[in-house]
């Protein structure tokens, strides 16, 4: 049980890295455009709630989401 509690928190724990790398990502196209070490995070973002935003409710959920990620 000690195990699964151990990889529980790994994943916790790089999901934050991720999710702090897609908000730094995000500022960082906004303030410079393309950063090399970045990529175009803010198109691929905008792009896919724009895909989703076309189902109507979906992009709403989709936006609820990725706001309670950030937080």
């Amino acid at each position: 049980m000690n195990a699964l509690n151990n990889l529980r928190d790994i994943i916790g724990s790089l999901t934050g890295i991720v999710v702090s790398l897609i908000a730094l990502g995000v500022a960082a196209g906004v303030v410079f455009g393309d950063v090399a070490f970045v990529g175009d995070v803010l198109g691929n973002l905008l792009g896919l709630v724009n895909a989703l935003g076309a189902e109507g409710i979906v992009g709403l959920i989709v936006l609820a989401v990725l706001l309670d990620l950030y937080r």
